[in-house]
C-alpha cells in the first residue's frame, strides 16, 4: 500500500487531505500539535499513524518525523500543510516569530526522499506569497519562502537526476481559522480545496492554484505595478 504523511493535519486543509488519502486506501501518518485531535482522527481511521510534532521546534521535529517514517516503514508522499497567520497591524514580534517558526519549517522529509531516490514532496504555500502585505508581513513572506524553497528543491532534483516529485500549492481563500478579514471572496471549503489539491498530487503537478480560478488573480498580482498594489 502507498503511504502518505500529512504535516499539519489536525484541522483545515490538512485534516481533509488526511481523510481523502485514508479513504483512498493509503496508510496515512497524521502530524499536528494538538494531541487530542490526533487521537480523534485515530479513532475514526484506526489504520492511521499519529505523531504530535511542533514543527517550530526544528531539531526535535526532525527526529520525530524520522521516527514516524520508521514506524510506517517508509513513506511515498509527504504533504506540508502546517501554517499559522495573524493580522498584525502593530507588528508584534511574538506573532511574527510564531508565523515564521511554523510556516518555514517542516522540510526535513526531503532528506529521506533524496537518500531513498524517489518520493513526492508537497508544500502548501498561498496566493499571498506573490506580494508583500502591510497587515500580515510575516505571513506573506513566510509563504514566499515556501514557494521559493520548493522551486529550489525542484531545480536540485532536476540537476541530480533524482526522480523526486516536488509540488507547490498556492490556495486562495479557504474557509479555515486562518481566513481572517472582511469582504473575502471566492472562499472555498476545506473539503473542496483538499479535493483539488489531492487531484494535483495524483497528477504529480509541479504547481497548482486552489481553487483553479485563483490562477487569474495570481497573474494579476504578479503583473500589477507597485503604485497600484499599494493602494489596495
Amino acid at each position: 500500500m502507498k503511504k502518505a504523511i500529512i504535516i499539519g493535519a489536525t484541522s483545515g486543509i490538512g485534516e481533509e487531505l488526511a481523510k481523502i488519502f485514508s479513504q483512498d486506501s493509503y496508510i496515512v501518518g497524521v502530524v499536528g500539535r494538538r494531541s487530542h485531535l490526533l487521537k480523534e482522527f485515530k479513532r475514526e481511521y484506526p489504520e492511521s499513524f499519529i505523531k504530535s510534532i511542533d514543527v517550530s521546534k526544528t531539531a526535535e521535529a526532525i527526529n520525530q518525523l524520522k521516527e514516524l517514517i520508521s514506524e510506517m516503514d517508509g513513506v511515498d508522499i509527504v504533504v506540508i500543510s502546517s501554517g499559522v497567520g495573524f493580522i498584525n497591524h502593530d507588528l508584534k514580534w511574538s506573532l511574527e516569530k510564531e508565523t515564521i517558526g511554523v510556516n518555514v519549517s517542516g522540510f526535513a522529509a526531503m532528506q529521506h526522499f533524496l537518500s531513498k531516490g524517489s518520493g513526492h514532496l508537497v508544500g502548501i504555500s498561498s496566493i499571498a506569497s506573490i506580494r508583500g502585505d502591510g497587515d500580515a508581513p510575516a505571513y506573506n513572506a513566510s509563504k514566499a519562502f515556501v514557494s521559493n524553497y520548493l522551486e529550489g528543491l525542484r531545480k536540485k532534483v532536476s540537476t541530480l537526476g533524482v526522480p523526486v516529485c516536488i509540488t507547490g500549492i498556492q490556495p486562495g481563500y479557504v474557509g479555515t481559522a486562518m481566513a481572517k478579514g472582511e469582504g473575502l471572496f471566492w472562499v472555498a471549503s476545506p473539503k473542496k480545496a483538499a479535493q483539488q489539491i489531492y487531484t494535483a498530487i495524483k497528477r504529480k503537478r509541479k504547481h497548482a492554484y486552489i481553487t483553479k480560478r485563483w490562477r487569474a488573480i495570481g497573474w494579476l498580482l504578479k503583473s500589477m505595478p507597485e503604485f497600484v498594489y499599494n493602494r489596495l
